[in-house]
């Protein structure tokens, strides 16, 4: 039996992580991403996401849902959003066009030191949220 007790993410970036599984989660308003678009354009698309990521997913939603999921993989690092680099860590699709985490640079490295070989990712969107959850399993 796998207890899960205090398992819940935080902002302080306290890595959940229980017999080699790390956990995040993340959710966002997607109006929150559309106005930092709209404010900060370029300089806040090519500071959260790589150019793969900007050539494939241009709608608002779905940089939502990848911006969610960076959060999350940050989270599951135990690191916080100061630990590694926002393109450290890359949200693509495989041929099947289900989501798969990217590691490189400081998220590689403290994914390594933690014992943590591969992601498993979850994103979802409504009108209003996007949604991303992770698991890290050991190597």
């Amino acid at each position: 039996m796998l207890l899960l007790a205090g398992m819940m993410g935080n902002k302080s970036g306290t890595s959940s992580q229980i017999s080699g599984v790390a956990i995040g989660v993340d959710i966002i308003e997607i109006r929150r991403i559309d106005r930092a678009i709209s404010e900060w354009q370029d300089a806040f698309l090519k500071r959260i996401y790589t150019q793969a990521e900007l050539e494939k997913h241009r709608n608002v939603s779905s940089m939502a849902a990848r911006f969610a999921a960076k959060e999350a993989v940050m989270k599951a690092l135990g690191t916080g959003v100061r630990g590694v680099n926002w393109k450290d860590i890359e949200i693509l699709t495989n041929g099947e066009g289900a989501p798969v985490i990217r590691l490189q640079g400081r998220a590689l490295e403290r994914s390594k030191e933690i014992g943590i070989a591969q992601f498993s990712i979850s994103m979802s969107h409504s009108k209003e949220y996007a949604v991303a959850f992770v698991v890290g399993h050991a190597m």
